[in-house]
C-alpha cells in the first residue's frame, strides 16, 4: 500500500488558517508515503490581469512591492505545510501548477529581466524538494490522475472534466466536492473535485457581492494497492474540525 495527502487550492494568504493547521496536524498523525498540491497554492494578487480590467495599468516600480509581499506571503503558507511534511518524514513532494500560479510566469514573460519571480523559483521548489509538475500536465499515480482543473464549469464539472478527460482524476480549481462516475471500456472510472483550503467566508470574498458560494475546506487522503487501485478519502473541514481515520482533530 502506498498513501497519498492531497490538498486543493490554498490561496495564501487568503487560506483558511484553522483548515491549514487541521491539514499539518493530518499530515503529523497519518504520515503519508508522498504529499500531492494541486496548485493555486498563492493567490497572486499582484500579478492578476483581472486587477487592471477596469483601469490603466500602472507601471512596474507601483506594483512590484505587492508582488514581493505576495512572494513572501505564500512562501510562509508553504513553511507551514513543508514542517509537517518534514515532520512526518514525507519525502516524496509533488506541486502541480494552477492557474493562479501561472500568473507568475507571465509576469516574467512581460519582464524577463525579473527571473525570479517565475513561479518555480519564486516558491523556490526545489530547494523544497517539489517535482514540480507544468499546467494543464496529467500526473499519474497508479490508476488516478491528477491535475488542477480547467473551465469546463457548470453545476457538473466533474461530469464534464470526466467526460472529456475518460480517465480516474482528482482536482481542484472549483472549491466545491463534487463526484461523478461513468462506465468504460476498463470499468468504472471517477471524477473527484476536493473542494479548497481557502478562506470562504463572505467578509474575506467580497467579490461575490453577497452571492452565496458553495465552496468548502477538504482535502484528500488516498491509498493505492500494489495493483494501483486506489481508495480515496475527502476530509471535509465543518465547524473548524475533521474526522481523519476516526480521529478528531481541531484547527
Amino acid at each position: 500500500m502506498k498513501r497519498y495527502i492531497v490538498t486543493p487550492d490554498k490561496h495564501f494568504p487568503l487560506h483558511s488558517q484553522k483548515a491549514i493547521n487541521i491539514l499539518c496536524k493530518a499530515i503529523e498523525a497519518v504520515k503519508p508515503d508522498g504529499y500531492i498540491d494541486l496548485g493555486d497554492t498563492g493567490e497572486w494578487s499582484g500579478a492578476s490581469h483581472w486587477k487592471w480590467k477596469k483601469k490603466a495599468k500602472p507601471s512596474l516600480e507601483w506594483y512590484l512591492p505587492e508582488i514581493i509581499q505576495d512572494v513572501q506571503d505564500v512562501n510562509k503558507g508553504m513553511d507551514q505545510i513543508d514542517e509537517a511534511l518534514d515532520k512526518a518524514n514525507v519525502k516524496e513532494k509533488h506541486f502541480i501548477q494552477g492557474n493562479h500560479d501561472d500568473w507568475m510566469d507571465y509576469f516574467v514573460e512581460e519582464f524577463p529581466y525579473l527571473p525570479q519571480y517565475g513561479l518555480k523559483k519564486a516558491i523556490k521548489l526545489d530547494e523544497r524538494g517539489y517535482t514540480h509538475h507544468k499546467s494543464g500536465e496529467l500526473f499519474k499515480v497508479g490508476k488516478l490522475n491528477f491535475y488542477h482543473g480547467h473551465l469546463y464549469g457548470g453545476m457538473h464539472h466533474a461530469s464534464n472534466h470526466l467526460r472529456r478527460y475518460g480517465c480516474n482524476v482528482m482536482y481542484g480549481h472549483y472549491h466545491d466536492i463534487q463526484v461523478a462516475t461513468a462506465t468504460s471500456s476498463t470499468g468504472p472510472i471517477a471524477a473527484y473535485s476536493i473542494g479548497c483550503l481557502k478562506d470562504v467566508s463572505p467578509e474575506k470574498n467580497t467579490w461575490t457581492r453577497g452571492r452565496p458560494i458553495n465552496w468548502v475546506n477538504a482535502f484528500a487522503i488516498v491509498d493505492f494497492d500494489k495493483q494501483g487501485n486506489f481508495y480515496p478519502t475527502i476530509i471535509q473541514v465543518m465547524y473548524d474540525k475533521a474526522f481523519v481515520h476516526g480521529k478528531l482533530i481541531e484547527g
